[in-house]
């Protein structure tokens, strides 16, 4: 609830204070309504909720009823915030309006979906497409962002469309931010001769969950052979490795990696950003470590 709040505050200031006093668009269904009302002048609170409502329906039926209930619930407080709350225009530069307008906007989207609830329902209807496309949710709001866009360049102008695309770049990096933020998952892959030495570090003095996969060396240097004849390898049993797998977050990382070098120099360290987990000994986002 209180991550909800703090979204439609946050969404608020970067409609009442940045878009809407100048004219500005987003993308998603919160740029549907700032296009409509841009050239009805109907009450951006109402188009908000009207413009939301059939993608809340669709949540219920086809994600989950008590998400569809909390974003009813979070974007009908942004609609009564926008009608009530005051709040004074900030700038009329038109670079500082798309970035900082998008980016609070995206804070507020981004605390909203950390609280179980979005503000904007182009996501809801990006996850029902996906199942039914081969599309992934990401290249769904991309497309459905492009047709407002070209809409918005048709009906008011192309320098509108443009700002807009601004305002959509930055509202969606906060957006990634706020969810992912500096604590993004990464899974770290570590091959070394000193992978015991290593699996003891990660466990039992960092805490962390490690998996050990069973390798064989790809490369190794053959003993001299005799003028003629084919190197000779080594025994296979020398050619078996522990490869030590493991998952933290990216403010460990750094600090991970270097007691990792102290131990082996050579190690080959391979990392790569994670979506998700679930289950299995992963450290919550909060546990920091220093």
């Amino acid at each position: 609830m209180i991550l909800t709040v703090l979204g439609i505050l946050s969404a608020t200031v970067g409609l009442k204070s940045f878009l809407l006093p100048n004219g500005f668009l987003d993308g998603g269904v919160t740029g549907v309504s700032l296009l409509v009302n841009l050239l009805s002048g109907v009450d951006i609170s109402i188009l908000l909720v009207v413009f939301n409502l059939p993608f809340i329906l669709l949540g219920a039926r086809h994600i989950n009823v008590s998400f569809s209930i909390q974003t009813l619930l979070a974007i009908v407080g942004l609609a009564l915030a926008l009608k009530f709350l005051e709040l004074p225009l900030i700038t009329d530069d038109k670079l500082l309006i798309s970035g900082f307008g998008g980016f609070f906007l995206g804070a507020g989207i981004g605390l909203s979906i950390r609280g179980g609830s979005v503000l904007d329902g182009t996501e809801i209807m990006a996850i029902y497409l996906s199942r039914k496309t081969s599309l992934a949710v990401g290249d769904i709001v991309l497309i459905l962002n492009i047709v407002i866009f070209g809409v918005a360049a048709a009906v008011v102008d192309l320098e509108t469309a443009l700002y807009a695309i601004l305002t959509y770049f930055a509202a969606s990096k906060t957006i990634d931010f706020i969810i992912h933020g500096l604590e993004e998952y990464t899974a770290m892959t570590i091959i070394s001769e000193k992978s015991d030495e290593i699996r003891y570090l990660l466990t039992e003095k960092l805490g962390l969950g490690v998996t050990l996969f069973k390798g064989h060396k790809g490369y190794v240097r053959a003993e001299k052979s005799e003028p003629g004849q084919a190197p000779l390898e080594e025994d296979s049993d020398s050619r078996e490795i522990n490869i030590v797998y493991t998952v933290l977050t990216r403010l460990e990382v750094a600090a991970v990696r270097a007691d990792i070098e102290q131990i082996d120099p050579s190690a080959f360290i391979i990392q790569s950003v994670v979506d998700e987990t679930r289950g299995g000994m992963i450290r919550k986002r909060s546990e920091k470590h220093f």
